[in-house]
């Protein structure tokens, strides 16, 4: 009872540091009740297994999978990343997000262009960096058979994102600001016309009576 206990508590401190690994592409792996080929086969592991790494000794390594199946294995088979496989696919899902962002981008774009003059020059260079995230997002997809090129290339891409959000918010400022200026000169305007109109009240009478100007009636 105490050997079973005490197993119990060293698997639980080991599922607490667990790291992940996952059983590398095109294979498949053994699962073993211990360290070596002539323990008992526990399971058959296909290639993309998400493992919780548990130990290892340099040789074997002892893993949990997701179900819970605790077991040892050769280390040579472990790698610290998903395979190409899912990485595409998750590459894949990524550029439809991109491609999405990009379409929302440019109805973005429409409407600033409809925006006052003087952001001209600022809409210049957001259309030139649409056009050329698209010409990024076209290689992008080009390359997609190739999972290895798709980190960098993917990491660029959210930068030039990140940037043309920047350049987005900072040109929605500017039109916010120029809203503003634009209200209070209009109103400034309109007290200047009644300032002028209340003088000419006051000083317009006070004229005709200094020249002599009668009404007719």
């Amino acid at each position: 009872m105490r050997i079973t206990v005490f197993v119990l508590l060293l698997t639980l401190v080991g599922a607490a540091a667990a790291d992940t690994r996952y059983v590398d592409d095109q294979l498949i792996v053994t699962l073993r009740s211990g360290e070596g080929n002539s323990f008992q086969i526990v399971r058959s592991l296909p290639s993309g297994t998400k493992l919780d790494l548990l130990q290892t000794d340099g040789k074997y390594a002892q893993v949990k999978t997701q179900d819970g199946t605790v077991g040892w294995m050769s280390a040579q088979y472990l790698t610290d990343q998903p395979i190409a496989r899912d990485r595409l696919a998750t590459t894949e899902a990524k550029l439809t997000q991109l491609d999405s962002e990009n379409q929302q981008l440019k109805q973005q774009l429409a409407t600033l262009k409809s925006s006052q003059a003087h952001t001209t020059a600022t809409q210049q260079q957001l259309s030139s960096a649409n056009a050329k995230l698209q010409k990024e997002l076209a290689h992008l997809k080009d390359v997609a058979a190739r999972p290895m090129e798709l980190a960098k290339d993917n990491t660029d891409m959210h930068q030039r994102l990140q940037e043309l959000d920047l350049q987005t918010h900072v040109l929605k400022e500017e039109n916010a600001a120029l809203r503003d200026r634009t209200n209070r000169d209009w109103f400034l305007a309109g007290a200047g016309v009644l300032l002028l109109g209340l003088v000419l009240g006051i000083i317009v009478p006070r004229l005709r009576k200094r020249s002599g100007w009668t009404d007719w009636h």
